[in-house]
């Protein structure tokens, strides 16, 4: 009897309400919301990785780097080498994520995204918006607060296309 009270115990939680009633709290899956935080995990990355300027972009790079495998520290090296964030110094530039739409597909268990990012880079009298369409996969890992909220690590990413917008597009 102990054993199946204590079973029956693991698998529930209660809080009590302010006026002393008991509320029955149901425990969820982290499938059951696998979509809803893929799509935050996903939207938090470009945010961090895309919304840069001067003052936080090592920050933000840092915290992006938390969500992500070695496929974005080798594009974090890559944009590194070529200057980016040299530029972004030395012209005060600031880059803002306007808006990023995550689509998720799942083939057995595996998950793989296409995320459309639409940013700006303000040169000071100048803006221009930039449409990025980038892929990669999903994995589950073990949560890690305040670094990676959502417990998934994104794997293959890759930048597949990036166009400025421009008043005819």
């Amino acid at each position: 009897m102990v054993y199946t009270i204590h079973n029956k115990a693991l698998n529930a939680a209660f809080a009590v309400n302010t006026d002393g009633s008991i509320i029955p709290l149901k425990l969820v899956t982290q499938k059951e919301n696998f979509k809803v935080e893929a799509l935050a995990h996903l939207d938090l990355f470009h945010n961090y990785f895309y919304s840069i300027d001067a003052s936080n972009y090592e920050k933000n790079l840092e915290k992006a780097l938390w969500l992500a495998n070695s496929s974005v520290s080798d594009l974090y090296r890559q944009k590194k080498a070529e200057g980016v964030y040299n530029r972004l110094l030395q012209y005060s530039l600031v880059q803002k994520v306007l808006h990023s739409v995550s689509q998720i597909e799942s083939n057995n268990g595996n998950y793989t995204f296409r995320t459309l990012t639409v940013f700006q880079i303000n040169r000071g009298s100048i803006t221009d918006t930039y449409r990025l369409v980038s892929t990669g996969r999903l994995i589950t890992v073990d949560r890690n607060f305040p670094n990676n909220p959502h417990g998934l690590l994104i794997t293959d990413y890759i930048e597949n296309t990036l166009k400025k917008i421009t008043d005819e597009n």
